[in-house]
């Protein structure tokens, strides 16, 4: 609110907004808010006039909102409703003329979705303010759509819907975080499903309104308390089907971006498979039905159990079938002759190694043979050559005195000794 302006000078004739006594003469009043102390205050008829004044100079204007509560006064020709953020929790009192909303046409009822043409005016007697309408208009169900999908394009370009942010679900969640309808079917069918799949499963419920005014408020704050549960894995928003109008609350862009928030792996079950709010976008998972939702977010406990009895099959088939392949292959190798009967190699080679002997000592048998005939018969020369065989042969050697043998008379003079060597023995000579 701007502040006020100057009031009229002290000089001025006496006014509701500068009052004096002419007993007790009084200070005159503070030009400014500002300036106004506990020793000069306004009166509040002052305040509420230049309220009422700065309202008054407020043009008319178009509002949209959401109808909370409408009353009508019989005889009096006025209606007054209460016209509700979409978006947040606030709202301003609207006063309309039953003119004004019998000229809309169809009738308007609480949780209408709405445009009003209006005049802020404030009420300065009970300092009240409140809307004007001369003009009402509902929004229908295919400006809403069209609104949804400008908004789906705006969210998808900024990236909330990417598969990339898309995070996976818990095989086994220990408590699963659920927000639905009071005493809904959408309750029912989520915790009886789940609970029917895996007995243990652990639940924390947060009942709130799932349509209306209230919806974007209540889910938005029970997502942001679940998601703060040191405990809670998964959470679930469930819904049954309804209209449209019904549904519009999932697709509001406060909600979505309170779902985009979620640290934990968000689970959507809005409605009938044909139904999509923008809340399925986000979520990490779309569950087309309550149902739907049970059924992924935990396992059934027999398939489980089918499955562990068919992974043991497998796996002691797997294991049997690996022993009786390696023990065909010992069976295999020990049948084998080198292992069947090992020393068969070590006779073989025996056999070779005593043939290789026997042909060695062979063969020095002969070279030794060989070489005693070439030893008899060189001996047999020797002997037939040597000076000794000569000897015995009647011959003798006739050695000067010198040892020289005398092969000529001429070698030796009259009076030499002389050694004569024949094959018995020597004679002692003297030459003449």
């Amino acid at each position: 609110m701007r502040q006020a302006s100057a009031v009229a000078p002290s000089t001025a004739p006496p006014s509701p907004d500068s009052p004096t006594d002419a007993a007790t003469p009084r200070a005159p009043l503070a030009a400014k808010a500002s300036d106004t102390t506990a020793e000069n205050p306004w009166p509040v008829r002052l305040l509420s006039a230049k309220i009422s004044d700065y309202i008054d100079r407020m043009a008319p204007l178009w509002v949209e909102g959401q109808i909370v509560q409408l009353n009508r006064r019989p005889g009096a020709g006025m209606a007054f409703l209460t016209l509700r953020d979409t978006d947040s929790d606030m709202s301003l009192p609207v006063s309309v003329y039953a003119k004004v909303l019998d000229a809309v046409g169809a009738p308007l009822e609480e949780g209408a979705h709405v445009v009003v043409h209006a005049k802020p005016t404030f009420w300065a007697k009970r300092g009240s303010f409140q809307l004007q309408a001369d003009q009402l208009k509902p929004v229908g169900i295919g400006e809403l759509l069209a609104r949804i999908e400008h908004l789906k394009r705006l969210l998808a370009a900024e990236g909330l819907f990417d598969v990339s942010r898309k995070r996976p679900l818990p095989f086994l969640p220990r408590v699963v975080g659920l927000i639905c309808g009071r005493e809904s079917k959408a309750e029912h069918d989520v915790v009886v499903n789940a609970r029917a799949r895996w007995p243990q499963v652990r639940f924390e419920i947060r009942e709130v309104a799932v349509q209306g005014v209230a919806a974007v408020p209540q889910v938005s704050a029970a997502i942001a308390e679940l998601d703060a549960h040191p405990d809670v894995e998964v959470i679930v928003v469930a819904r049954g089907g309804g209209a449209v109008e019904d549904l519009l609350p999932f697709s509001n862009e406060a909600l979505v971006r309170a779902a985009a928030a979620c640290r934990t792996p968000l689970v959507s079950a809005i409605g009938h498979e044909t139904d999509s709010p923008l809340l399925d976008l986000v979520a990490d998972y779309r569950a087309s039905t309550p149902t739907d939702a049970a059924r992924r977010i935990v396992p059934d406990v027999s398939e489980e159990r089918a499955r562990i009895t068919q992974a043991l099959v497998r796996i002691r088939g797997a294991i049997t079938g690996r022993v009786t392949h390696e023990q065909a292959g010992l069976d295999s190798l020990r049948s084998r002759p080198v292992l069947a009967a090992p020393q068969t190699m070590i006779d073989s080679r025996d056999r070779e190694v005593t043939a290789l002997l026997d042909d060695a000592r062979s063969r020095l048998d002969r070279l030794l043979l060989n070489a005693a005939s070439t030893v008899d018969r060189l001996g047999a020369q020797v002997r037939a050559l040597s000076p000794a065989a000569t000897l015995e042969r009647g011959y003798a050697v006739v050695q000067g005195p010198g040892g020289d043998v005398v092969r000529s008379p001429d070698d030796v003079t009259t009076g030499d000794a002389l050694r004569i060597r024949l094959a018995s023995g020597e004679i002692a000579a003297t030459a003449r």
